[in-house]
């Protein structure tokens, strides 16, 4: 199995619409894209400071799964449109499990 792990931390302006709408969106992914196999997203629990405030891990077969993921259409329209007008700062890894 390969795994993708995202974290985000939003920028001050981004609006808790904003920041629901990216759990609302990215959640519809699964259904779209076939060759996810897991997909587990949401706001951080608050209760350490300095964490980032959202996470997304993706489990996929392969890393070439991984791949259509990462390129598919509908996920870089999502990144585009809801990630990209509020994200301060992304971390991301991808290893086998």
């Amino acid at each position: 199995m390969f795994r993708h792990v995202v974290l985000f931390t939003w920028s001050e302006e981004a609006t808790e619409e904003q920041r629901a709408r990216v759990a609302t969106e990215f959640g519809k992914l699964p259904e779209a894209i076939t060759e996810i196999r897991s997909y587990t997203l949401g706001p951080d629990a608050g209760v350490s400071p300095g964490n980032h405030q959202f996470a997304i891990v993706a489990d996929f077969d392969s890393a070439d799964d991984f791949i259509v993921y990462r390129d598919h259409p509908l996920h870089q329209a999502a990144i585009a449109e809801y990630i990209k007008p509020i994200v301060a700062s992304r971390a991301a890894v991808q290893f086998e499990v």
